[in-house]
């Protein structure tokens, strides 16, 4: 796995309001269907804002 990188102000916004969304969707999950919640569009939003800072901090090098 690579390493994490150094993110930006604007990112760790993003970040945080991806993380934010998903535990607000994790919190709103009955648990009736066995927590079926879907993240994937959440998750795919995380890692490419986390990516497009890897190839940021890859291309400053």
């Amino acid at each position: 796995m690579a390493s994490e990188p150094k993110l930006t102000g604007g990112e760790k916004v993003k970040v945080a309001w991806l993380v934010a969304r998903m535990a607000k969707r994790g919190l709103a999950d009955d648990r009736v269907s066995g927590g079926q919640v879907y993240q994937g569009d959440l998750q795919r939003k995380l890692e490419r804002v986390i990516e497009g800072a890897r190839k940021r901090e890859a291309k400053t090098k």
